[in-house]
């Protein structure tokens, strides 16, 4: 445990930000698990799930949760299995 003061309050909100950044982490990964899944069974609702993920995916980038080109890499991944999950039902 720190005994400087200034150390106690950085301890706390460092603890503060990492359970906010495993939320937004844990909401990213849950948005792209549905939009895939509304892609690949043809839900009329699917072009709205992803758009929500792209946008929450470059929120986290924006908040520094992720990094810039991990949100990228993150959008052109999905973007790709969606497009693969409509061709192969289509």
């Amino acid at each position: 445990m720190a005994n400087i003061r200034s150390q106690i309050k950085r301890n706390r909100q460092n603890e503060k930000r990492r359970l906010r950044n495993k939320a937004v982490r844990s909401e990213v990964r849950t948005r792209t698990k549905r939009a895939l899944a509304a892609a690949e069974t043809g839900a009329e609702n699917a072009d709205e799930l992803l758009r929500l993920t792209v946008k929450r995916i470059d929120k986290a980038a924006a908040k520094g949760v992720i990094h810039k080109n991990t949100a990228a890499r993150r959008k052109a991944r999905l973007m790709r299995r969606i497009a693969a999950a409509r061709t192969g039902q289509a």
